[in-house]
């Protein structure tokens, strides 16, 4: 890898969601954030002053879909790599990701393994076409097939070391109120549950999405932002 940071700017309105992002990217050497953005259009105007190596692009942004900013980024920003991060699982969008240049397509809730491991492939590809100034067909298809074996699953028992943010005691209070609750739940019901502020209940409830002890189902209405609700995996 070069001595250079891999620079990224996160295109992401769920403030919760952004700073799992970043907590990630930044556990992984040679990454450095450089910029966050909540709409298509600050992105956009972010971009005319600094340039990242790679967008970590979500789909749905309150000004404009993530596709249409692709587009503009392949258009006017050609040297920028973009990864998205979507709760988008229709092939028509994937599709248009893919015509559009994305890197890789990371489908909402994610796992961390999954995450990180994009990051490093990303990270382990762009040094060896910095490398590198021809390629013979094998290393050219090395790069063209990513891996497909995934990393082994976190889990409950394999997560030795609690990331920032997360504290053991509140940890255990809201696993506790999952474990109770016999259906479904969104984080606003548990905020309320457990006497806490949305966006804390929200992190915790994503950090036990990405160790399999919480699942997620994301739920579309016809009106606002897609709603997420949590289930103990055990229930």
């Amino acid at each position: 890898m070069s001595d250079q940071p891999i620079t990224v700017m996160i295109v992401e309105d769920d403030e919760v969601a952004a700073k799992i992002y970043e907590q990630f990217t930044l556990k992984l050497e040679g990454f450095q954030i450089i910029a966050t953005a909540t709409t298509g259009k600050q992105a956009l105007d972010m971009l005319h002053v600094v340039t990242p190596d790679m967008l970590l692009l979500d789909i749905f942004l309150p000004d404009m879909n993530g596709i249409d900013l692709l587009r503009e980024v392949r258009k006017h920003f050609r040297g920028i790599d973009v990864i998205m991060i979507t709760a988008a699982n229709d092939v028509e969008t994937v599709r248009e990701a893919i015509r559009g240049g994305a890197y890789s397509y990371i489908i909402k809730p994610i796992m961390i393994d999954k995450f990180m491991s994009t990051l490093a492939q990303y990270a382990s590809t762009r040094s060896q076409l910095q490398q590198h100034t021809t390629m013979d067909q094998m290393a050219v298809d090395k790069l063209f097939t990513k891996a497909s074996i995934a990393p082994a699953a976190r889990t409950a028992e394999n997560v030795t070391t609690l990331p920032k943010g997360i504290d053991k005691l509140t940890l255990k209070l809201i696993r506790d109120k999952m474990q109770v609750t016999a259906h479904s739940v969104n984080a606003d019901d548990l905020a309320a549950l457990a006497g806490m502020s949305h966006s804390t209940v929200r992190r915790y409830l994503e950090f036990l999405v990405s160790i399999n002890e919480v699942t997620v189902e994301t739920f579309y209405g016809t009106v606002g932002r897609p709603e997420r609700k949590y289930r103990w995996a055990g229930a």
